[in-house]
């Protein structure tokens, strides 16, 4: 005679029940939240426009060409 076995499987969850699904979902939210509030900072709070150095001498001007060249890269 032969004997069967039943196993019985857990019940499938829906996907909002499965703790990892929430944590693959809030990541990338959690980045987008960030990117939005570094933005509103950015566009709230702009950097100041720097007046240009004046050279009270002209015996400096060369010596403030070159530091302005070097600081900016040539350009």
């Amino acid at each position: 005679m032969t004997q069967f076995q039943f196993t019985v499987d857990k019940p499938t969850l829906p996907w909002w029940r499965v703790p990892m699904v929430w944590l693959v979902i809030l990541g990338p939210a959690v980045v987008v939240v960030a990117s939005f509030t570094t933005l509103a900072l950015a566009i709230l709070n702009p950097d100041p426009v720097l007046v240009p150095d004046v050279v009270s001498n002209a015996a400096e001007l060369p010596a403030v060409q070159a530091r302005n060249h070097a600081a900016t890269g040539g350009r």
